[in-house]
C-alpha cells in the first residue's frame, strides 16, 4: 500500500517569504498612510501653495496641507522639512473642519478646502480598514502549509485588494477634483500639489495584488506544489 507522501514545507517556504514580504510592505504603507497629517506630518495627501511672486517672505501661512487626520498650514519663513515641522496644525479629529481663521491666513476658498475635507471623511474611515485587513492577511500568509489558511490568505488578499483599490480611486479623485475646481477659479494665487499618500496607496495596491497572484499559485498548487498528503 502506497503511503501518500507529504509536501515538504521546503515548497512553501520560498512563496510564503515572498508573500510575507509582499503584505508586510503594503501592511506598513497602509499603516503610515492612516496615521498621515497631523500625526505623521511628512505624510499627506495634497497641499495648497501660494504661487504669488514679487512677495517679500512673512511669518504669515501660504501653504496648506491636508492629512487624512487634519490639516497644517506653514509659512515660506518655516518651511517643514522631513525631520523638523513647526506648522499651524489643526487635528488629529474625526471628520474634522479647518476653521475658518485657518482659511483666512492663506486666503484659499473656503468652499474648496470644505469639499476637501468632507472627501477625506470617506478615506479615514476606509483607511484603517485596509491596514487592518492587510494585517489579517499577513497573519494567514505564515501558515501557507496549511491549504485551509492559504485559501482563507487568499480571500483576505483578494478583499484587502479591492478595499486598497477603491481607496487610491478615491484618493486620486479628491487631488484631480481639487485641480479642476483651482483651475476653474479665477484670480486665485494658489495651486495644488500631489502629497506622497496617493503614491504610497497605489505602492500598497501593487504589491497587494502581486500577494494575490503569488497566493493563487499556492492555492491551486502551482510552483512545484501538489496536492499529495494532509496539510
Amino acid at each position: 500500500m502506497v503511503k501518500p507522501q507529504h509536501v515538504p514545507l521546503a515548497a512553501y517556504r520560498i512563496l510564503s517569504y515572498i508573500c510575507i514580504g509582499l503584505l508586510f510592505t503594503a501592511f506598513l504603507l497602509s499603516l503610515l498612510v492612516g496615521l498621515s497629517l497631523p500625526i505623521i506630518k511628512p505624510i499627506y495627501l495634497l497641499k495648497f501653495y501660494s504661487v504669488r511672486t514679487g512677495q517679500p517672505e512673512t511669518s504669515i501661512a501660504t501653504e496648506l496641507r491636508f492629512g487624512v487626520w487634519g490639516v497644517c498650514a506653514n509659512s515660506a519663513l518655516d518651511e517643514p522639512t522631513f525631520f523638523t515641522d513647526n506648522s499651524q496644525c489643526f487635528g488629529p479629529m474625526l471628520g474634522y473642519t479647518v476653521p475658518a481663521d485657518l482659511i483666512g491666513l492663506t486666503g484659499v476658498s473656503s468652499t474648496l478646502v470644505d469639499a476637501i475635507s468632507q472627501g477625506l471623511l470617506v478615506v479615514l474611515v476606509l483607511h484603517p480598514v485596509v491596514a487592518g485587513l492587510s494585517l489579517a492577511t499577513l497573519a494567514c500568509s505564515l501558515f501557507l502549509a496549511s491549504h485551509k489558511l492559504s485559501i482563507l490568505a487568499l480571500v483576505l488578499a483578494i478583499i484587502t485588494a479591492l478595499v486598497s483599490t477603491v481607496i487610491f480611486a478615491i484618493d486620486l479623485a479628491i487631488v484631480i477634483v481639487a485641480k479642476q475646481q483651482v483651475a476653474e477659479l479665477e484670480n486665485l494665487q494658489f495651486a495644488i500639489q500631489w502629497g506622497n499618500v496617493p503614491w504610497m496607496g497605489l505602492a500598497a495596491v501593487i504589491l497587494t495584488w502581486l500577494a494575490v497572484i503569488a497566493l493563487s499559485a499556492r492555492a491551486c498548487y502551482c510552483f512545484g506544489v501538489r496536492p499529495h498528503g494532509k496539510f
